[in-house]
């Protein structure tokens, strides 16, 4: 019998992080899915760490890049792979709440969306827990995703035909956000929101959006390549990075949640 869900976790050098990762999907009250994870031909150790996971549960499918091709190439793997009606992500540094999936797949049969994210929590490196929690809103828009990008890629459910259809590009791009734009935009769809913190987003000095300036310049290429004018990329790359630093702000003034 096929899963609902495909989770994708694509993986590289992550051997800090991914079993609490992996073991965060394990742990979904909602039990029929499988885990495909893309190791991307890391070098210290996350291999032997996925082999382990693997020996402890079937449904977990491991797969490996030959050599290092980057996250779109091993998020695009997974999708070719993926055997369930839904696609969802999962970074092998983030985490999941144990209800997310069941709880989400419940929103998006009630609302009948195709594709939807849920609100955020973050830790730091070391696992502590802030208070801030980055919010969803209900129902989202090309045109919205363009003034605050709201949907973390690790919340992300989408219907396996979709994803499909837009594969991520690579680059020095926000390759998740440049695929859901694309699904709106193309699709004329819109992306629906469960405002339960339902992923726990880590922060990381070493991530890709981790640097303000050069997360924006990121965004700007996002928007280029795209197809939108440089004039009104630039408009929202700025307006991008506002956002940026104000969720920042939040995030860091807000403190650490100790009774957690």
């Amino acid at each position: 019998m096929s899963p609902a869900v495909t989770i994708i976790m694509p993986a590289y050098n992550a051997a800090r992080t991914i079993e609490s990762s992996v073991r965060s999907a394990l742990a979904q009250t909602r039990a029929d899915f499988e885990l495909i994870i893309i190791d991307d031909c890391s070098t210290d150790g996350t291999n032997a760490i996925i082999a382990r996971c693997v020996a402890g549960d079937p449904r977990i499918k491991p797969l490996r890049n030959e050599r290092n091709k980057g996250v779109a190439f091993s998020r695009n793997l997974g999708v070719q792979q993926a055997a369930g009606k839904w696609v969802a992500f999962l970074d092998s540094d983030d985490l999941w709440h144990p209800d997310k999936l069941k709880s989400q797949l419940e929103f998006m049969e009630y609302v009948n969306a195709p594709i939807s994210y849920t609100a955020s929590a973050f830790i730091d490196e070391t696992g502590r827990r802030y208070k801030y929690i980055m919010p969803a809103e209900f129902e989202i828009n090309a045109f919205d995703l363009l003034k605050h990008n709201l949907m973390s890629c690790s919340s992300v459910i989408v219907r396996r035909d979709i994803m499909a259809r837009h594969q991520m590009r690579d680059g020095a791009i926000h390759e998740d956000f440049a695929a859901w734009l694309d699904i709106l935009r193309s699709e004329s769809l819109n992306a629906y929101g469960l405002d339960k913190p339902l992923l726990v987003y880590r922060l990381s000095k070493h991530s890709k959006s981790s640097v303000r300036i050069k997360s924006a310049l990121m965004m700007l290429r996002t928007l280029l390549a795209a197809g939108f004018a440089l004039t009104p990329a630039l408009l929202y790359t700025g307006r991008y990075a506002v956002h940026s630093v104000v969720k920042r702000f939040k995030i860091m003034s807000g403190g650490f949640d100790n009774h957690r």
